[in-house]
Formats: structure tokens, C-alpha cells, sequence
């Protein structure tokens, strides 16, 4: 008998395969889950194994009722545990098909063994004949596939938390997995790497690990039929796209890369990150403008050889800038000098001086513990300034595919 190993056993009406499976396992304790007709058998299993038996009954009002089943597979866990198993086995061959399937819902991923009596010898009932019995060990399933850790591991990426879906695919790896599974969970790691690395704004790391990574798993995941990771992987493609973007004009202010800083601003948000998120959105606005000049006159405001001779002077400014008032005060008299009327800067600055909303909602940011204040930044202020800039055309790229 081996220390400390406890029975789960579901409580049906034929004895002799519980019997059975009792002296099979021959445990130090046993824990009983039976309905209200079947409840005797566990008290006849006790007096012919012997009372010295540690045995504890979960009874059933319905022994029909998936819930109920459900929780009583986690009660005789528990109590398992309180007797300090170090095995703990569960035995479905008796009860309803139920109380087996409840069983099996409740106790799957929690490191127990199943095991089943059946036989080759049967009844006309279709009952195993005494004496023919075999008992089988049945491994976890969510063990061997690694569903706990896939679950982990896709719950990490949707949230966008990239170490953490890191962690999980190491414990993927750990596994029994067959030669194109390993493959796989190589190929999703480089991802994974590539992704946490744009996340962090290192687009030409992302884009050498996309590069090296993404075809090969996009490749298995079609051989091996999977449409959920084939329509994962085709998304992050077309993702790839607008990094390819970025890196094409790596050093300036472009639109591809301020939808690319408000879709970062998304994620940090959609995890509760206020503080973070709203800094990202106030360097949005600067980004917003700087790109709108440089898509518009060819002008980088750091740059004075790259303003138009009429408004060359403007340059002065620049060296004055102490924050973004001064910034878009600049950029508002540049489009002004040469004709432009509700550009963009134009619109910000007013709204941003008069009577507009937007200095109120960077007065919000300047509060913030990550600015020059200790006030946290609720998700209202967020909101409130990400509706802003998408009234006035800023609007972020669209989220990375989820799992």
C-alpha cells in the first residue's frame, strides 16, 4: 500500500467492481461519492475491506445534476487533501454517468489518476462478470495536452502580458510532446518574443522574430487543421504589415507609428495600467502633430533646414519649447504662415488655450503620479482623452488577434 494514497470512488449499485477497485489501489483512505439509493454499498465496501479503513461519505440529493456531482468531486478533493494525500486517485466506475462525468469536470487538471474497471466478459445487463474484472489507469487528458498551461498561455496574450505567456509556453515545453508538436511551441515562442518585443517598441527585434517564426507555425497550424491558431497567425501577417511600415520610415514621425503608440496606449488600459496608458496618449498628441507637419510641409520641427524658407524663422522657437503648450503653439503658427486653416495643430491648440476640453484633460495627466503629481489616473480621464483624439481622427491600429 503506498503512503498516503487516497480514492476518489463514485458509489453505484453493483458492488463488485468497487470491490474490485478498492483492493486494486489499496488505499490509506477512501472517499465515497454516492446518491441516496447507493450510499449503502459504500458502508458494505467499509465492513468487507475492513473497519480500520479511513473513509469519509459525500452523499447526493440528485445524483443527475452535473452541478451538484461538480462539487462534490471538489469537496472529496479537499478532503483528500486534509488528510495530506500525496496520490490521490478517482475511481468513475460506479454511479450514474453523471456523477462519472462530474467527476471526471471537477477533478481534471487537479494531478489526480482516474481509473475504470471494466472486463471483457459481460452480462446480458452488460455488467463485467464477476471474476473477469481489469482495472485501467487513465491518464489525465488536460496533463498530457497541456491544457492548463494553453489555457495560461492564451489568457496571458489576450491580456497582452507577453512574459507571463512566455512562462506558460516554457511549461508547454516541459511536456511529453510529439516532434511537430515541439516544433510548434518553438516557433510560438519566437512569436511571443517578437510580440512582447513590439510591444516594447522594439520594432526591428519583433520584426526579425516574426520574420524567423511566424511562417513555420503558420505552416504546422494549417498541416495540423487548426483553424483558431491558422486564423491567429494569419491575422499576425497582416499585423506584420504595419510594422514593415514603421520600420520603412524608422527615425520619423509617421502616422503608421502614432497608431502603433495609441494602439500600445489600448493595452496598457485594457489591463487597468491608467497611468501608463494616459503618458502614452499625451505623447500621442505631440507624435500627432509632428507627424501631420511632416506628412504635410516635409517638416521635422527639430530641423530647421527641413522648414520652407517663408517660416524658417519659426525655427527659433523650437529651443524654447518647455512642454506641449509651446509645442503646439509652434506648430499652429507654422500652418498658419503658410495658408493652412483647421489643421490639426490649429485645432489642438485652441482647444488646448481657449475654451476647449483639452487642457483640462492634460491638466488630468499632469496629476498623475507618472507626471508631476500623486494623483492615479482613473480609467474615466483615460477614456475621456482617447475619445478626444479619435473625435479629432487619431485613431490607433487594430488590435493584435487573440487566442
Amino acid at each position: 500500500m503506498e503512503a498516503n494514497r487516497v480514492l476518489i470512488m463514485g458509489v453505484g449499485q453493483t458492488l463488485e467492481p468497487l470491490e474490485f477497485a478498492l483492493a486494486e489501489h489499496a488505499p490509506a483512505g477512501v472517499v465515497f461519492v454516492a446518491s441516496q439509493d447507493s450510499h449503502p454499498m459504500a458502508g458494505e465496501l467499509v465492513r468487507r475491506y475492513g473497519a480500520g479503513l479511513r473513509h469519509h461519505t459525500l452523499l447526493l440529493n440528485d445524483a443527475e445534476d452535473l452541478g451538484e456531482v461538480f462539487r462534490k468531486g471538489l469537496e472529496a478533493l479537499q478532503k483528500a487533501l486534509e488528510w495530506e494525500a500525496r496520490v490521490v486517485v478517482a475511481d468513475i466506475t460506479g454511479g450514474t454517468k453523471t456523477m462519472a462525468a462530474g467527476l471526471v469536470l471537477a477533478l481534471t487538471g487537479q494531478g489526480v489518476t482516474f481509473s475504470y474497471v471494466g472486463g471483457a466478459q459481460r452480462d446480458a445487463q452488460g455488467r463485467v462478470k464477476s471474476g473477469f474484472e481489469r482495472l485501467r489507469l487513465l491518464e489525465d487528458p488536460t496533463y498530457r495536452y497541456g491544457l492548463r498551461e494553453w489555457e495560461g498561455f492564451r489568457r496571458a496574450w489576450n491580456q497582452g502580458d507577453f512574459p507571463a505567456a512566455l512562462d506558460f509556453l516554457a511549461e508547454l515545453q516541459a511536456r511529453p510532446l510529439t516532434p511537430s508538436e515541439n516544433r510548434f511551441y518553438r516557433q510560438l515562442q519566437g512569436i511571443t518574443e517578437g510580440m512582447l518585443a513590439w510591444d516594447l517598441f522594439r520594432h526591428k527585434e519583433a520584426w526579425r522574430k516574426l520574420e524567423e517564426h511566424l511562417e513555420p507555425a503558420l505552416t504546422i497550424a494549417e498541416a495540423w487543421g487548426h483553424g483558431a491558431k491558422v486564423r491567429v497567425l494569419q491575422g499576425l501577417k497582416e499585423a506584420q504589415v504595419r510594422l514593415r511600415e514603421i520600420l520603412d520610415q524608422e527615425g520619423w514621425p509617421t502616422q503608421a507609428l502614432l497608431a502603433d503608440l495609441l494602439a500600445n496606449a489600448e493595452r496598457r488600459a485594457a489591463r487597468g495600467r491608467y497611468d501608463d496608458a494616459l503618458a502614452r496618449l499625451y505623447r500621442a498628441i505631440e507624435l500627432a502633430v509632428e507627424a501631420d507637419l511632416y506628412q504635410q510641409w516635409g517638416v521635422l520641427l527639430d530641423k530647421i533646414e527641413t522648414y520652407p524658407e517663408a517660416v524658417r524663422g519659426l525655427h527659433a522657437r523650437y529651443r524654447q519649447i518647455g512642454g506641449l503648450r509651446e509645442l503646439l503653439e509652434l506648430a499652429a503658427a507654422l500652418d498658419s504662415q503658410l495658408g493652412r486653416t483647421q489643421s490639426l495643430s490649429q485645432r489642438l491648440y485652441a482647444d488646448y488655450t481657449g475654451r476647449g476640453i483639452l487642457g483640462n484633460l492634460v491638466g488630468l495627466r499632469n496629476q498623475s503620479i507618472l507626471a508631476h503629481g500623486t494623483r492615479p489616473v482613473a480609467p474615466e480621464d483615460y477614456q475621456a482623452l482617447c475619445d478626444y483624439l479619435q473625435q479629432n481622427g487619431l485613431r490607433p491600429a487594430s488590435p493584435w488577434p487573440k487566442w
